[in-house]
């Protein structure tokens, strides 16, 4: 097939490019030509900014495509983009959503392609909805073959998956871990979570091209293994061989507490107990099924990182702020013991 991705070197559409030179399709990749490095020779590079968009056009003129994917599509006018970019070049127009877009809070932890969408939490989650609100539009009322895949939690190896973060990645935390500091995890650590590596959400996207069974569908692509925050921060100690010190914190109080936008990536999203029902990408794609156990690709992912300096981005205002959120909270407790 002649595939063109939007992006193509990110956390979750690095494995799928991998994946699809090694079958040997015909892979283009539009975008700034910075990190290209591993594709090089294997795709062909069509170097521009999306937002380019006569560029772009006169790129693509005299191409037309078994199927595009938009990897870094946020908000409606980026699909308006798209759509006047290849109505009648492509077979398949796959955008990418999110499954932070179900329902929160949820009426039912299982989750699958019916639960509604709605976040009042997250403008990101709700601007996916509005995308995919668009899309399925142009789907029913001018025939435009639309796939929307929503991924969950997909990680890679070059960063540590952590549901408590700040602004410059998870690094700070294993740091912390390693100096044997205490590290926060929200709520009590007991709701569940669904962590899918990106090898593995690559195998079901894969079958999803050119898949006639997918046109005008919407597919959720993660793991069926579920874990608490407890059982994935233990795995993460255990991978660094330290002992987990943890400091359980609700998510309202983070929220309150912080600058960053954990009323968002918290309570509309991580904060919820979600277990996905897979049986769709299942019938769609036959054979499917994620073998990487998060306990086996967390280890990949410290081992890399630890030999990677330039994954090693220290964030001393986060630690900062971690030091003050747990002194606050001992020293509450202290108080109302005292008094």
């Amino acid at each position: 097939m002649k595939i063109l991705f939007i992006g193509g070197t990110g956390i979750i559409s690095a494995a799928i490019s991998r994946a699809l030179v090694n079958e040997g399709h015909e892979l283009y990749l539009i975008n700034r030509g910075s990190k290209n490095a591993e594709l090089e020779g294997k795709a062909k590079v069509l170097i521009a900014d999306i937002k380019e968009e006569e560029k772009v056009a006169d790129l693509i003129k005299e191409h037309n495509f078994d199927v595009v994917a938009d990897f870094i599509a946020f908000v409606p006018a980026q699909l308006e983009r798209d759509y006047r970019l290849f109505k009648g070049k492509t077979k398949q127009f796959i955008f990418i959503s999110s499954a932070s877009a179900y329902q929160k809070p949820l009426s039912d932890y299982r989750i699958n392609e019916g639960t509604p969408l709605s976040n009042p939490y997250w403008d990101y989650s709700r601007n996916k909805i509005a995308c995919e609100d668009y899309l399925m539009k142009l789907y029913r009322e001018e025939g435009f073959p639309v796939t929307i895949v929503r991924p969950s939690h997909t990680y890679d190896e070059r960063s540590v998956p952590l549901g408590v973060h700040g602004a410059k990645g998870s690094y700070q935390v294993i740091k912390r871990m390693l100096e044997g500091k205490k590290v926060i995890i929200h709520g009590d650590g007991t709701s569940l979570w669904t962590m899918t590596h990106n090898s593995d959400f690559a195998k079901g996207f894969v079958g999803l091209l050119g898949n006639i069974h997918a046109i005008g569908e919407a597919v959720q692509i993660t793991s069926d293994e579920s874990l608490t925050w407890n059982q994935i921060y233990k795995a993460i100690a255990d991978a660094l061989g330290v002992e987990l010190k943890a400091c359980y914190v609700s998510s309202e109080f983070l929220d309150a507490a912080s600058t960053e936008d954990f009323r968002g990536s918290l309570i509309g999203d991580k904060a919820n107990t979600v277990v996905f029902d897979n049986t769709k990408i299942k019938r769609l794609v036959p054979g499917f099924t994620c073998t990487k156990r998060f306990d086996q690709g967390v280890k990949e992912v410290i081992e890399y990182v630890l030999s990677h300096p330039d994954y090693q981005k220290e964030d001393p205002e986060f630690d900062v702020w971690c030091d003050k959120v747990i002194a606050a909270l001992d020293n509450a407790v202290k108080e109302i013991k005292n008094n």
